[in-house]
Formats: structure tokens, sequence, C-alpha cells
């Protein structure tokens, strides 16, 4: 089964719409697949979509692969940058402002709705909530002015479709978005663990990556082997210390250890300056684990989460590196201006 990292959906009312990332990224995306879940419910929005003729063979087949409508494929990417985003120094690829996401994500949500009404009922987010989102704490604001002029034309859309909507506090809000001078918003790939203090020793010791299932979107590096940790033997007890190098924002973050496949120990993680750090105590059987296999997972352990492989993670990476220029997101366009204005 295809890892969620490489298909970029829409969840749609009784169904999904589905592209290849590889298509979307390079910008020749021809084709999406429709899988329905409730024939009866997706049957009004397939039909205003497709047409009769082609909705009637979908909703009898419960799936089909339909000629692309660009609009679904953009929200279906835009959707994808905000959850699976690879971004890092060690990477080369910079990370991008989840404000200019949600306002993108916002108008390509509004266009989805204006081209198939009833399409996104449920839907994750409505573009008032998106708008809202971008907008909290001045955000938009903050990150908008390497794309300044691009900012403003978003709203303007964004206003006039509130408008019509008749929305008028947040048309009013789209019209009055400013975008003040630049803001540094940056991190150091910080080293990894600091030395011993006298007296100590390490017993065992190790590197690890961090699983992008595992762990928020934008919130730490999505390099390899950015985890450290190490097992010290000092006078008073014997400790793990976990440090991730690489990080954004802040989460509540934890890291689990095991030996031979049973867990022994649970590291509460805090951010630190570019990186989050934490140790445990190791008590009873515990404190004698130094050897065989020892395995690091950072983020959510339940066996149950549909994690990433080195492989799924190299491929993504790769299709983001050649991803064409000319058609870049505006999230995109800032990142790669704000990368360019730091050095």
């Amino acid at each position: 089964m295809t890892h969620p990292v490489h298909t970029p959906v829409v969840a749609a009312d009784g169904g999904l719409i589905s592209f290849s990332l590889a298509d979307l990224l390079a910008g020749r995306a021809t084709t999406m697949r429709v899988e329905l879940s409730d024939a009866g419910a997706a049957e009004p929005w397939l039909t205003r979509l497709v047409g009769a003729e082609a909705s009637l063979a979908a909703l009898g087949q419960g799936q089909a692969d339909l000629p692309a409508r660009p609009e679904l494929g953009r929200l279906a990417l835009l959707l994808w940058l905000r959850r699976w985003w690879p971004a890092g120094p060690s990477l080369g690829i910079p990370s991008l402002d989840p404000a200019l996401l949600d306002l993108e994500t916002a108008v390509a949500t509004a266009d989805v709705e204006d081209l198939a009404e009833g399409l996104l009922d449920g839907f994750e987010a409505s573009p008032a909530e998106l708008f809202d989102a971008a907008i909290a704490d001045g955000a938009l604001a903050a990150s908008a002015w390497p794309v300044a002029d691009d900012v403003r034309a978003l709203c303007a859309r964004l206003a006039a479709w509130f408008d019509d909507q008749d929305d008028v506090v947040r048309a009013e809000a789209a019209a009055c978005v400013e975008t003040p001078a630049p803001s540094q918003n940056r991190y150091a790939l910080a080293a990894g663990l600091d030395p011993v203090a006298p007296g100590e020793g390490v017993l065992a010791s190790g590197r690890a990556s961090v699983d992008w299932a595992r762990v928020p979107p934008g919130i730490l590096d999505a390099g390899e082997d950015t985890v450290t940790w190490r097992i010290v033997a000092a006078a008073a007890a014997t400790r793990l210390e976990v440090v991730v190098a690489g990080a954004f924002a802040d989460a509540a973050i934890t890291a689990f250890a095991s030996h031979e496949g049973e867990p022994f120990a649970e590291v509460p993680l805090e951010l630190g300056a570019g990186r989050f750090t934490g140790a445990a105590e190791l008590a009873g059987t515990a404190a004698h684990v130094h050897s065989g296999r020892i395995t690091v997972v950072v983020g959510v352990a339940d066996e149950g989460v549909a994690g990433t492989t080195s492989e799924d993670r190299a491929e993504v990476v790769a299709l983001v590196r050649a991803r064409p220029t000319g058609i870049r997101t505006l999230a995109e366009r800032a990142a790669a201006a704000s990368a360019d204005e730091e050095f």
C-alpha cells in the first residue's frame, strides 16, 4: 500500500480525490482518481464536476480515473505541503510559512467550492477558518514581505469571495491586510550532545532519523540522522539523553527507547536553541541496558501509525528538489526569497 506521503488527496463528501505526488510537484498532473465511499453523497458534486454520463459510470464502478481539474490539484498539493513538506538546512530545502500556506489554501478551497458546490461538505477547514488562522496574531502581515504584491492579490480575491458570501467582517479584514517590513525567523542546525561531566561514562550511543509521520508538520528538520542519543553512567544514576537537531517551532514531543523491541524509557523533549533535548533516569533493569539493539523513536510510538521509511523520505526530497521554479506556490516563493536574503 502506498504511504500517504506519496499521494496528495482532497477529502470530498462521500469520497477521496487523489493525485500523483510526482505529477503535482512537476506541474504535469493530467488525471485524478476519484474513489467513492458514499455514492449518494457524492452524486450531486460529481455530476457538477464531470457531467451526468461520466458521473453515472463512476458511481457504478465506485471509482474512476478522470481528467484532472487544476482547482482540485492545487488544493491537494497545498494540503500535502502543509503536512509533508520536507524542510531542513541539511537538505537545502527552506521551511514554508504556515500563514502563507493558510492564505493560499483558503483561496484554493474557495475555488473548489465554486467549482462544485457540496464537494467539500464536512471538509477539514472552510475558507473562513483558514483565513482566520492566516491572520491570527499578525502572522500573515509578518510573513508577507517577500511576496507582498501576491499576498495583496490573494487577499483581494478572498475579500470579493467573502463579500459574495455576505461575510462582511472577513471581506473587510481581507481587504485591509498590511505587509510590513521583513522579520527574521530562522534557526541553526545545532550540534549533538554536549560533553559528559567528569566522572561520567557513556555506555552506549547512536543516531536515528525522525519519521515524518510521527511528529507534527513544520516542527523539525526533515533530514536524516538528526537524532543523537546516549546512555550515560553517573554516580547518582544511569540516564538516557536525547537531542533532536533542527527545530522550527515548539511542540509536545517525546522520545521512546526500546531494547530488542521492548520499551524501556520515555524522554520528554523540550525546545532549546535550534534543537529539542531531554533526559530520563533509567531505573531497575533499564539501568543495565547498554548493549544489543537499542532503538529510539521521536514522536508517536503507536504501532498503528503508518510510518515513513528512509526510502519514502528520500523519494519525496528528490521530487521537491526537482520542482520547477516557475510553478512554485506563494509560500515556496517567499521561502526562497527569504533564504536569498539571509545569504
